[in-house]
This record gives C-alpha cells, structure tokens and sequence, in this order.
C-alpha cells in the first residue's frame, strides 16, 4: 500500500490499516539500516501516525513533532515514500521535519521543547485569518519536562486559542527519562486517585485532558484521536498516550537507548571522544570528591554511564532542561563543587543566557565539555556544532580550549581540576588522529607540532579535524610550512604569535568564520604587514550530507587552500 502516491488512509478499513502499521515499520527498518537514522524513536509511534491521517485532513490540518525524531511515517504517508531511500543523504529527505520538503511540514523542529508554543502561534495566526483547520503538538515525556512547554501551557487560555497537545509517554528521551513530572504521569496509568488530582491540576492550564491511552494499539488510540478532535472544538486538548519505543522490534524495544540514533551500514565503528571522556572523569572523580558531573538526558551518549554507576550522589541527569544545569552547575560551583556539565555543542545555545549572567558573570568554575563539536554530518541544520567556537568568545571570562586529539582532551581535563575560571573544552565526536603533547597544557597557550623554522608559511590549526587537514596537505604540497596547535581560541597565545616571523598566516577551524580563531588572529595581527588567509565556514546554516564533503562545500575548499599555501613558493 505504502508505494501508492495516491493513498488515502481514511478509505482504509480497520484490518488494512493495521497491515499498513506493518509495512511501514519494515520500510523504516530497512531504510534506517542502510542510511543511519532514529529508528527506536520512529518505530514507537506508527500506529499514532496511521490513526491521525484516518481522524484529521494533513496538509490543511498542521502537525508539529517536538525535536522531529519520530517523523519518519509521517514521512511516508505524506508522498515521500518515493525519496524515502535518500533519508539523510546529501540532497535527500531529511531526518526531520523541514518547510522546503514538504507542504505536510509546516514547522522546522530538530530541538526540544518548542512544539507546543509554534503549534499555540499557528493556532493564533489561523484563528486572526479567519481560517479553519486542527493544530497539533506531538511531544514526547522527555521534551515535557522542559521549562518551555510550562511556558507555552501558561498561555493557552491567556492567548485564547485551541491546539491538541498529543503526549507520547514512552518513559525515554534518549536515556531515561527523570524527574517529577516524569512522576506525575507515571501516576497517572497506575493510580486512579492520583489521576484524578493531577488531572485537576492539568486543566488549571486550560485543557481538557484525554488519557492514558495505549498508543500502539491502533483501534484504541484512533478512537482517542477521535474523542480529542471532538474536545478540540471548545477548547485545548491534552491526549496523554503510552507508547513503547522500538515497538515491533525485538531488538530495539530490548535496546531503546543504542537504538535511538543507528549509524548507516559500512559507516565503521571509531572510538569517540565520549570515550576518552567519560574514562578521564572516572579519574578525576577518585582523585576530588569535588568532581560532579551534569547532563541534559544525554548520560549514555556522552561517555558518563560509567561515571553515574561509580559515583550516582555525584552525578546528575536533569533531563531536557539545558538552562537548569547550567544554573545547577554555577551554584554548585559557588558552593565549593567542581561541576562538568556534559552536553552537545548544539544543545549548550539553549543555555546561552546562563552562560553569561549565571557562570561567567560570577567567575565560576564550570567546565563545559562540549561533544559534537564542529559539523556533524546527517543531521542537518539543526545539529551542525558550527557557531560555539564564536559565540562563546564574545562572553568575558570564558576560556575555550580544542584539543587536537584525545590524550590532549584527557589533559585538558586533567588541567581544569586546577582552573578557577569558566573553561569550554569542545571536540568532535570521533577521535582518530594522535599527535602527541609538545607543551604542557597552560591556558592560552598554543604549541608547534612542526619543528619550528619561521617558515614562509605559518597553518594556525584549531581542533583535531583542522590539525589533520594542516598535515595531509603538507604531505600532498610538499610545501614545508609550520604547523601550530591553536588549542586555545581563547585566549590566543600572543607571545607565540608575536614572535611568528612567516610572512604569510592561514587558519584552519571547524566552526564558522565570523567570532571564531581566524576573527582573532585578524585583529591581533591588523597592520602587521602579514597575508592572512582564513578557512572556515561560511555565514550559512549547514545542511546535512558526509562530514568531509560538508566542510569542503561550505568553507574548506581543498584547491583553495593548496592555493594559499603554494603562492609563496619560487
């Protein structure tokens, strides 16, 4: 059925619609093995999708998923099937709702905990036009927990609008999900009394609340679509569902948080920076009981199980609340803690204005360690830890180290046990290249890993990925210029740049070029006479596609840099 451009759900009977379940799970599975993707998370709400393309009118109806993990049958059964095998791919479909795809999707999503506020200012734009049409907010328990969805809830009945608010419970984020709101609608399918009070408490916020439903059995959770979609004509509708992740996989309804995102086939295991990680803090936690350790609901994925088993009353996962931990992590600080705060570098922008009034206006020692940094390929816009390097140079006392490789991030952690100021340590995911220490690590320090020889040519490398590209192209050009470690972007080592004596500099780093390492060595080098060349990447949101092939079409042009280093040869 799925194969049919013109399928209408709605002209299916009940039997045909539970064989279409069927397919599409075998159509994820099979596109997700081979392209990479969230298979466990999409695989939990199939029966949800068929059940509202039976009870609402897509496109005309506007659905938003909250992050967009879980949009593939939507995907499917919005005519896309054709392209379903491009998931992920340079030019394909994305792994997330996207505007340009698809007039199905009507919001772009790839963060949490926003669904409900656009799914409230779709409403609003609808209701002042004069136009008809459901507006509906899938979230999942995870993203419930976080601070905007009560901010969102508040201004239901203050903004007098009617959204349907579909809670997909399936008790995970990408780890576990915590905390007391996690409580409260566990209570709500075990405890009818309790129920009751929180039932009473929800509605406070001006929805009617419709629950708790069996959201894979697809009879059930039609007819409670149906119900809310009749609520939904005098006021907000909360339809609170249970769900399994990995639903109708064996293996992932065994293994919900490996099988959250899969990596595509041939893509070849590496050892990953979280490793590295998560190994050193074990270290440093046996040697300072002031050691902690703070995540947004990402423990597995950034190396810190370990940690959370060894020391659990020093480890806390505060689900998807990013600007909480880092408000956490500066009263810990204050009150005489060492806190890590674990995170992407796409997630920590959600924390900016804790960054600047909370940490580093007070001189905190928080360290920052910040995983996925720099592109990060198949993800799309959404998740390219492209803008970090930039925007957390702009914030006074913030100190930003790369590391080249993993024994420098294992030392540079070894070094913030020790530093009394805010310190971002931000990397890539996976960890190849092993260069070896040249310098001691001191902050605002760089190091040569070339022998120096005030060469015609000076690379200023920043991070693993431009310390690799800065050798490789030393070796193809036979061109015999100095390397150098920019392993702090801030501060910058003045005195080593100072005492540079190349006529010619280039910058190379995994971040965009605005705010970045090249902006610095621009300043500190502005009427010294030196040709400057800088590589990054350009003022565009990244797409997603190869890692290699990203960086060479959005800023790091292979021929161009061969260019630079070769025009001062004779």
């Amino acid at each position: 059925m799925l194969e049919k451009n013109d399928l209408n759900v709605k002209a299916l009977s009940a039997e045909e619609r539970e064989r279409l379940c069927e397919e599409i799970r075998r159509k994820i599975i099979e596109t997700v093995t081979v392209c990479g993707g969230h298979l466990s998370s999409n695989l939990g709400v199939v029966e949800l999708t068929v059940g509202m393309f039976f009870v609402f009118d897509f496109p005309r109806d506007k659905v938003i998923w909250d992050v967009g993990h879980q949009c593939y049958a939507y995907k499917l059964l919005s005519g896309r099937y054709e392209k379903f095998h491009t998931l992920r791919q340079k030019d394909g479909l994305s792994g997330f709702p996207k505007r340009r795809e698809s007039v199905y999707d009507c919001y772009d999503t790839g963060h949490a905990g926003n669904s409900v506020s656009a799914a409230i200012g779709l409403a609003k734009a609808r209701d002042l036009k004069g136009e008809s049409g459901r507006v509906i907010a899938v979230i999942g328990d995870g993203s419930f927990n976080n601070g905007l969805i009560y901010e969102a809830l508040n201004g239901i009945s203050v903004l007098d609008v009617r959204v349907l608010i579909i809670l997909n419970d399936n008790d995970m984020s990408i780890s576990p999900t915590v905390g007391g709101t996690h409580e409260l609608l566990g209570q709500n399918a075990r405890d009818e009394e309790l129920k009751k009070k929180n039932i009473a408490l929800i509605e406070q916020y001006g929805v009617q609340y419709v629950g708790v439903v069996n959201g894979n059995d697809l009879g059930e959770v039609t007819d409670a679509l149906r119900r809310a979609d009749e609520l939904l004509q005098k006021s907000s509708v909360l339809l609170h569902i249970k769900t399994k992740k990995g639903m109708g996989y064996d293996f992932c309804e065994e293994n919900p948080m490996q099988t959250h995102g899969v990596a595509p086939n041939g893509s070849g295991a590496e050892k990953e920076y979280s490793s590295v990680f998560g190994d050193t803090m074990l270290a440093l936690a046996r040697k300072d009981e002031r050691v902690v350790a703070v995540t947004a609901a990402m423990t597995d994925a950034l190396g810190l199980r370990p940690f959370f088993n060894a020391f659990p009353e020093r480890a806390f996962d505060v689900s998807i609340c990013e600007e909480n931990a880092a408000v956490l992590c500066a009263a810990m600080a204050q009150g005489g803690l060492k806190p890590y705060y674990a995170i992407y570098s796409t997630f920590l922008q959600r924390a900016f204005d804790e960054l600047i009034h909370d940490i580093c206006a007070q001189d905190l020692p928080v360290t920052f360690c910040i995983d996925r940094g720099g592109i990060s390929g198949a993800d799309g816009e959404t998740h390219q830890g492209v803008f970090d390097l930039s925007y957390l140079s702009i914030i006074p006392n913030m100190t930003i180290a790369v590391p080249k490789d993993g024994k420098e991030l294992a030392d540079m952690l070894e070094f913030s046990l020790t530093y009394p100021h805010p310190l971002a340590i931000r990397y890539p995911r996976s960890a190849k290249a092993a260069f070896g220490c040249k310098r001691a690590i001191e902050a605002g320090t760089f190091e040569y890993l070339t022998d120096k020889t005030d060469a015609d040519l000076t690379v200023l490398a920043a991070g693993e990925r431009a310390v690799s590209l800065a050798f490789r192209l030393r070796e193809e050009t036979g061109v015999p210029f100095d390397i150098v470690n920019a392993r702090f972007v801030k501060p910058i080592d003045e005195a080593l740049l100072g005492a540079i004596r190349s006529p010619r500099i280039l910058t190379i780093e995994d971040n965009v070029r605005m705010g970045g390492l090249g902006d610095q060595i621009d300043r500190f080098y502005l009427n010294a006479g030196k040709e400057i060349y800088n590589f990054a990447y350009y003022d565009r949101f990244i797409p997603q596609g190869d890692v290699a092939g990203l960086q060479e079409e959005y800023g790091w042009d292979l021929e161009e840099i061969r260019a630079c280093i070769q025009k001062g040869r004779k």
